[in-house]
């Protein structure tokens, strides 16, 4: 079992894997810093508020915090823009790569037919 384990841990797309976890876990705190620091003042300026996060309503003894709901809203929205983006970017590179030639196919294929032709005359 421990061997198994060993492999499962060494192939590659696992590694792939806590890569992308651990630079996304990086990137949702630049997206978080860009948000809190940068945006919601911008917002703030217009709404005559500083800070999203601390808008709330009462009701009863329940408070809807709406102003954290739009902070994530923001994240998130930046987050899946930036991912858009790197897959536009991505689709473009493996787009504008050299379709590999199947030349040795059409060689076999040619040659099949000329072997063809040859036994019927």
């Amino acid at each position: 079992m421990l061997k198994e384990f060993k492999e499962f841990i060494a192939r590659g797309n696992v590694i792939d894997l806590a890569v992308g976890v651990i630079i996304g876990g990086a990137f949702t705190g630049i997206v978080t810093s860009l948000t809190n620091n940068l945006i919601n003042p911008l917002i703030g300026i217009f709404l005559g508020r500083m800070d999203l996060s601390n808008l709330v309503i009462k009701v009863g003894n329940a408070t809807f915090k709406y102003g954290a709901f739009i902070n994530s809203l923001i994240n998130f929205i930046i987050v899946a823009f930036v991912v858009f983006i790197l897959i536009k970017l991505i689709n473009k590179v493996i787009k504008h790569q050299p379709a590999k030639p199947a030349i040795d196919n059409k060689e076999v294929l040619l040659s099949e037919i000329r072997d063809l032709l040859k036994d019927k005359q």
